[in-house]
């Protein structure tokens, strides 16, 4: 059996190709990782969330958590794990760790 194509959903995307310059406000470097990268929220029903990356295929999971003592038994696990980076977020910091090179 084929698969039936999406349906075409209409998007804003000419009115924005097509407007000028001046009907956009400028924002400055600063301003966006102030907003984009210091600015994180999770909802309140998230703990924490935590990105495992392996070094060499740069594949990427990532796992999100409601309970912190669940959270707490994957980082143990992803700690013991060779050849990842992990990144977790949570509601105040965002920490990153990376194996020691020997």
């Amino acid at each position: 059996m084929g698969k039936k194509k999406k349906p075409y959903l209409p998007n804003n995307w000419d009115e924005y190709a097509n407007a000028d310059d001046s009907d956009f406000i400028p924002h400055t470097f600063e301003e966006i990782m102030s907003w984009k990268v210091a600015g994180w929220e999770l909802p309140a029903s998230v703990v924490c969330i935590i990105r495992k990356t392996d070094i060499e295929t740069k594949q990427t999971v990532e796992y999100v958590y409601s309970r912190r003592s669940a959270a707490q038994r994957k980082i143990e696990e992803l700690i013991a794990t060779p050849g990842i980076d992990i990144t977790i977020a949570d509601h105040e910091t965002i920490h990153f760790l990376t194996p020691a090179n020997d």
